[in-house]
């Protein structure tokens, strides 16, 4: 085993952290994507539509429940 078997380990380690870094890098963006996609002022404007499809009589009272529910 020569100096070169020695040099390519290293390469090969150094390309598999930068691969990790990658991947890091996007789960970090897909994260920050999906908690800013559920702030509580997308929940509180949803609400407020519910109520207001409720109050021209758009759906029941069974409907308005569930749906209120759902929203948490």
């Amino acid at each position: 085993m020569g100096p070169s078997m020695g040099m390519m380990g290293i390469g090969l380690l150094m390309m598999l952290i930068g691969v990790l870094v990658v991947i890091a890098l996007i789960a970090v963006v897909v994260w920050a994507v999906m908690r800013s996609a559920s702030r509580p002022g997308a929940s509180l404007a949803a609400r407020r539509a519910l109520d207001e499809r409720y109050a021209r009589g758009e759906i029941g009272d069974d409907d308005y429940q569930r749906m209120k529910r759902h929203l948490g």
